[in-house]
């Protein structure tokens, strides 16, 4: 049996975007009214969960649209953001919506395609909230307990982030990289997430995510994937990182 981990503490730990239900963790990113804020316990970011039975809404960016520019220009990320992830949070309340129907009317014909939606839209959106967060326009030094974890778990800070970088772009179609912290091993893990839904590690956390979906990337880099891939990693925010590895870190020894 994995460690006990108690609501305050998932909580916190989840309240990033992750919902995994096997931690009891429930609600969803913050709301367009909520900004994320630091919580004062630690200093993780936490993202404020939305009330139960409440519809999920789209958060606000931590930062500007412009904020990231040129590296990740304005209308890209606007389009990115308002669009796309816009559609994954409209996709998700449909879903729910159709499901609750299902269930009071007992007619679970469409439940396969009902429960694939449900998988997609939640996690699209989950994975975009810790996405904006994943990137800063005021880049800051490597945090020394994420640099001694990766030196840990992979040699070293060059070899994590070159490792982050190859398994990104090398994503088969559609999807993420995913620098995760998997706790029943207690260590750190470099995963690809083909179509948000597929190529799980349950148990992961996930501290840095990068989308290489093409609507991510293609208004700005066209095809080269690689290119904006090495665009990402001179974005990345590795303080966010740290904090939630920290996160769940407390969490696995309370």
């Amino acid at each position: 049996m994995g460690p006990k981990i108690s609501r305050r503490d998932a909580m916190k730990l989840f309240g990033g975007g992750t919902l995994l239900a096997a931690m009891g963790a429930t609600g969803g990113c913050a709301s367009a009214s909520e900004p994320a804020t630091a919580a004062s316990t630690g200093g993780e970011l936490i993202l404020p969960a939305a009330a139960a039975g409440d519809e999920y809404t789209l958060p606000k960016l931590p930062y500007g649209y412009d904020a990231l520019a040129p590296t990740y220009q304005e209308r890209t990320l606007r389009i990115h953001h308002t669009t796309h992830h816009g559609g994954y949070v409209r996709g998700l309340n449909a879903t729910l919506t159709k499901l609750a129907a299902a269930r009071q009317a007992g007619d679970y014909a469409a439940i396969k395609a009902l429960s694939r939606g449900l998988a997609f839209h939640g996690s699209g959106h989950v994975l975009h909230c810790l996405f904006w967060h994943s990137m800063t326009p005021t880049p800051s030094a490597m945090p020394a307990e994420l640099a001694r974890a990766m030196e840990k778990d992979f040699g070293s800070v060059a070899a994590a982030k070159a490792h982050f970088a190859a398994a990104t772009k090398a994503v088969e179609g559609s999807g993420w990289g995913v620098l995760a912290y998997e706790p029943l091993g207690d260590r750190m893990l470099i995963l690809q997430a083909e179509k948000h839904q597929n190529l799980t590690f349950w148990s992961a956390v996930p501290l840095l995510v990068a989308d290489v979906w093409e609507h991510a990337y293609y208004l700005q880099y066209a095809s080269a994937r690689g290119q904006w891939v090495e665009a990402f990693m001179e974005l990345a925010n590795w303080t966010f990182a740290a904090r939630r590895l920290a996160a769940a870190r407390r969490a696995m020894r309370g």
